[in-house]
């Protein structure tokens, strides 16, 4: 045999034969089987409802309304991630999986390199596919091991995890949309209060209800009294002119100036100084308007309390499986045959290509 391998082309030797025969020792007899478990599921949530100025504000999570694929896009980036492997990795089943002893030691985790988590991350990367649909938000998951039972656990495991991110997410955007809301109705609470007790307050310390009414009571006992004060004048200058010894006479000039005084002192209290009801009218409107407002901020903030738990509704987000993780009845990897008759190819390629270079170069030196 050696003496026939003389006769053959050192490169043929070494870009066909060799390997070749490489790739039918490993494909054919060390290469470990490679079974793949499946499982498809899709993000659900309800269907998103005309945007609003609130839910425009309040829609900062990648789970807002019916946004299925950017929660397809977060769960993609969690099943490829560290997180995904520390959490299905938490009582050592993925190291215990690609690392046991009878595993050959080019397929085994830690045969050739370290066992870090970083070098389980890298190997891990290789046994776990995460792809979407074109057209359609159906994400699958596909996970190599070297046990059918290994396979389908780690797969449940991955699955669960992300049931387990979305109700998460889906739960802290609801949260988070209920929280804004309630503490803007809390506060509108308070102003609210504050300003009805600043109103009462005022009315207590003050003695009146309502200055405007009183104002127009004050008005129209003003207008009575001047009505009297004229008339007893007019009587009074009509004793003078025709009987200017009359008894009613002095009556008259002390009703006269007693309704005088009452004018003055009504006059005073509605237009007056510091204590007057216009001045108290000044005040009253103030606090009217400040209540007025919070009362009206209150209202708008509970109608907008209601549209957040209307938009928490539809952040809600779940995972529903369409198939659950399969158990693989036989190893789909690898492929042994086209393995090796794809180095044979790349061999006779290489073959082929470094034979014309070289048949060149002994031609252009010649």
């Amino acid at each position: 045999m050696f003496a026939r391998l003389k006769f053959i082309n050192p490169l043929f030797l070494l870009t066909v034969i060799l390997p070749t025969s490489l790739a039918a020792l490993y494909y054919g007899l060390l290469a470990e089987d490679i079974y793949i478990s499946e499982a498809r599921f899709v993000i659900n949530s309800p269907a998103q409802a005309p945007a609003s100025p609130l839910s425009a504000v309040l829609n900062q999570t990648g789970f807002g309304g019916g946004g299925g694929f950017e929660g397809n896009d977060t769960v993609s980036e969690y099943l490829l991630s560290r997180r995904a492997i520390e959490d299905v990795n938490e009582d050592g089943f993925i190291v215990e999986a690609y690392g046991a002893s009878d595993i050959f030691v080019l397929d085994r985790f830690g045969g050739l390199w370290g066992t870090t988590k970083e070098h389980l991350y890298n190997y891990f990367l290789g046994k776990v596919a995460v792809a979407q649909g074109a057209s359609s938000q159906v994400m699958t998951i596909r996970v190599s091991a070297f046990d059918p039972d290994d396979a389908q656990e780690i797969n449940s495991r991955l699955l669960k995890q992300s049931e387990q991110l979305v109700n998460n997410l889906s739960e802290r955007a609801r949260a988070d949309t209920l929280d804004v809301a309630r503490e803007e109705v809390e506060q509108a609470t308070a102003n609210a209060r504050d300003a009805a007790i600043e109103l009462a307050k005022f009315r207590e310390s003050e003695g009146v209800v309502d200055p405007e009414l009183q104002a127009q009571a004050g008005l129209q006992m003003l207008g009575k009294l001047q009505d009297e004060l004229i008339a007893a004048r007019t009587q009074l200058r009509q004793l003078r002119t025709y009987t200017p010894r009359a008894s009613q006479i002095p009556f008259l000039e002390t009703q006269i100036r007693a309704l005088q005084t009452e004018v003055e002192q009504t006059r005073r209290s509605l237009s007056g100084g510091r204590g007057s009801l216009s001045t108290a009218m000044v005040r009253f409107q103030e606090l009217s308007v400040t209540s007025e407002f919070a009362e009206q901020r209150l209202a708008v903030a509970l109608a907008s309390l209601q549209e957040a738990q209307a938009e928490a509704q539809r952040k809600r987000a779940y995972v529903e499986r369409i198939s659950d993780p399969s158990l693989p009845d036989y190893a789909e990897e690898p492929r042994r045959i086209r393995s090796i008759l794809a180095a044979l190819v790349m061999g006779l390629l290489a073959w082929g290509v470094l034979s014309m270079l070289l048949i060149g170069v002994r031609e252009h030196r010649d």
